[in-house]
């Protein structure tokens, strides 16, 4: 038996505690599933929008009286020990709340480890610039310097799939740029979140800085949209939800971070037995709950026969099962409501003559990973984001039909080419219309401190806590006369 399973987080339902402008949260609770048992897990206490306004009275007064640098750098670099320690512990609650196999589970908890640890140096040094202003004739005999000054209060809404590391994504560098946080969790995990908030009390943040709002997520949005005080959201989930946020509020900076369709271009001079186990890791790790999961592989024709076979092989390889299990490469969906819709996207796709490699199998709460072939482009499958276990292959004959079909999306976050002409890669790196491009990489690939977003609908900024403090702040300038 594993260490997670005999964790404090896989003997019994927890409740972790809640707090709004430093005051504990009781009452009302919100009761949270294993999708793979439907066991309760836990339960947070939910709360009505009106409280959101507490939390933004509580941060915007903290932000008023400050925090030295230093000590914003050491209550990270704290909460980042803390977290080591604590690695089975919340790697065993993502597995029991959302699904996660327990091996990816204690990948996002090392992976916020990383993202306090940047957010902590950001903190350290994070500074404006000198202008020279003798460089114009009107600026002769002044001295002048930026400064970054916080933009104002944030307010932080997460999804599901990654509940703890896109917390600490929005959460980390929002204090290392002295801002004050709302952060507004997943209706469907919310404990995880929770915990990394006491996790960062713990660790010595004040608790009016951070306060866990669990509740209608669209109106705990119109009461931070309608605050002046919040200078900034931070959004990370769909685009119809995202987009509609920023029509709602202009005058106030919105940063999204949203879906995608994400192709890979397997070229017949590329490792082809590396692009099928980055196809089938990607697509089908976490049940494809990624928003860089590879949906769409594009493979050029002369390599297309080879291609299927390794990659029906790295899928028949795949061991779904109890997210608790080590062994477990995928688990259950969200819900049976998304692995119903995702059936069904399928069965559309085959309607249009898509062919399976691999078909549609199910087993209790659990989609086996599926695999077709000759997918329509005007399918949902290729130009709605699937989020679910499945990828689909399409033939190429020509680089630039290649090109042109990757980029056959409304969405554009990250895609990848496995080839060894070094001018085809970096060719598709100019031409792609993604954030971000992999070269011989799965495109689901990301560390933390890299600038991650995308383009088109998929987003309109790039985090990483080098990135996204600078969002945070206003550059300010500051000019010596003479």
């Amino acid at each position: 038996m594993s260490a997670v399973r005999t964790s404090e987080a896989a003997k019994s339902p927890i409740q972790p505690r809640v707090l709004i402008a430093g005051e504990e949260v009781t009452g009302n609770l919100l009761e949270v599933r294993s999708p793979f048992s439907n066991d309760v897990v836990g339960s947070v206490p939910s709360v009505a929008p009106a409280r959101t306004a507490d939390a933004i009275d509580a941060a915007y007064e903290a932000m008023k009286e400050g925090m030295p640098a230093y000590q914003r750098a050491e209550i990270l670099d704290q909460a980042a020990s803390l977290l080591k320690t604590r690695r089975d512990y919340f790697a065993g609650l993502l597995s029991l709340e959302i699904g996660k196999p327990i091996s990816q589970a204690l990948i996002e908890v090392d992976r916020c480890v990383q993202t306090l640890v940047f957010s902590a140096i950001e903190a350290r040094t994070l500074t404006g610039t000198g202008v020279v202003f003798d460089a114009h004739p009107a600026g002769v005999g002044r001295r002048g310097l930026t400064i970054r000054v916080p933009i104002g209060v944030v307010g932080a809404i997460t999804p599901f799939n990654f509940p703890l590391n896109l917390a600490a994504h929005k959460v980390a560098p929002a204090i290392a740029a002295g801002c004050g946080v709302v952060l507004k969790p997943a209706r469907s995990a919310p404990l995880a979140a929770a915990e990394f908030a006491n996790l960062l009390y713990e660790a010595g943040l004040p608790t009016s800085w951070l306060s866990v709002v669990v509740g209608p997520s669209s109106e705990i949005a119109d009461v931070l949209i309608a605050d002046d005080r919040v200078g900034m959201m931070t959004f990370t989930g769909s685009s119809e939800v995202g987009w509609g946020l920023v029509s709602r509020a202009p005058k106030k900076r919105v940063n999204l971070e949203l879906g995608n369709s994400t192709p890979v271009i397997v070229c017949a001079d590329g490792d082809l037995a590396a692009a099928a186990a980055a196809a089938a890791g990607s697509a089908f790790g976490f049940a494809g709950q990624s928003c860089i999961s590879i949906q769409r592989v594009l493979v050029e024709e002369s390599a297309h026969e080879e291609f299927t076979d390794l990659l029906r092989e790295a899928t028949l390889a795949k061991r779904v099962g109890d997210p608790l299990d080590p062994d477990t490469d995928v688990g259950p969906l969200i819900t049976t409501g998304e692995r119903d819709r995702v059936i069904e996207w399928i069965e559309e796709a085959r309607a249009a003559g898509a062919k399976p490699i691999v078909d549609i199998d199910m087993d209790g709460p659990l989609l086996h990973p599926v695999v077709l072939d000759d997918v329509s482009e005007q399918s949902q499958v290729w130009h709605g984001e699937i989020f679910g276990p499945y990828v689909g292959v399409a033939k190429f004959n020509s680089f630039d039909q290649a090109i042109t079909m990757a980029n056959n999306t409304k969405y554009g976050l990250q895609a990848g080419i496995f080839t060894s002409d070094l001018n085809k890669a970096f060719s598709a790196a100019e031409q792609l219309d993604f954030g971000g491009v992999t070269i011989n990489e799965s495109p689901t690939y990301r560390v933390d401190q890299m600038p991650y977003g995308g383009t088109k609908d998929s987003g309109n900024t790039r985090e990483g806590p080098h990135y996204a403090v600078r969002e945070m702040t206003e550059e300010r300038v500051i000019v010596i006369g003479s």
